[in-house]
């Protein structure tokens, strides 16, 4: 029933997200992004530089989500290295939840692929599903967040990295990943 519920709403989504052409800018902006997110990552948690290192590949990317009482929607960009063939892969997100909540927030997602099967499901299909309990008051660094959330895909570790927020939620959350053209 949930997939179903997300499905369509994606369906009904995808279609008014930007399908512009990756340029030279877009792709030194995620570049420029990731090296950014993962010095905040490797200082709050030092162990991550070992899970990546060791990784079948990772992916970061910079979203947005908006949370308006019973729906939550949200969009963002980033880039996928493959461990493997050494390469970057730009893509797009899309997220969409059912829930309590309300309120915005900036955030970072860093997705660690721990089996090859997994990383390539992403890339290739890129749907995950998880729940999410959040509370967050944060603006240029200062306030605090509270999060509980856990992917339903095993052989992945996920960090979050809160920008700015002011936002209540408990969501079922389904976010889609495609490659960007």
């Amino acid at each position: 029933m949930f997939k179903k519920i997300i499905t369509s709403f994606f369906m009904f989504i995808l279609p008014f997200t930007a399908n512009a052409e990756l340029s030279d800018m877009d792709m030194r902006e995620m570049q420029k992004m990731r090296q950014e997110v993962l010095m905040v990552l490797y200082a709050n948690n030092p162990e991550t530089r070992n899970l990546i290192a060791d990784a079948e590949g990772y992916a970061v990317f910079k979203n947005q989500i908006t949370n308006y009482i019973f729906l939550a929607a949200g969009s963002g960009k980033g880039v996928a290295y493959d461990a493997k063939s050494s390469k970057d892969i730009y893509m797009k997100m899309a997220t969409g939840g059912i829930g309590m909540g309300l309120g915005i927030k900036d955030y970072s997602t860093i997705i660690i692929f721990h089996k090859r099967a997994m990383f390539d499901q992403f890339i290739n299909k890129g749907w995950d599903f998880n729940g999410q309990v959040d509370a967050a008051a944060k603006f240029n660094d200062k306030g605090v967040e509270v999060i509980a959330s856990g992917s339903f895909l095993g052989g992945i570790t996920i960090y979050n990295i809160t920008g700015n927020a002011v936002l209540l939620q408990a969501i079922l959350q389904g976010s889609k990943h495609w490659k960007w053209k």
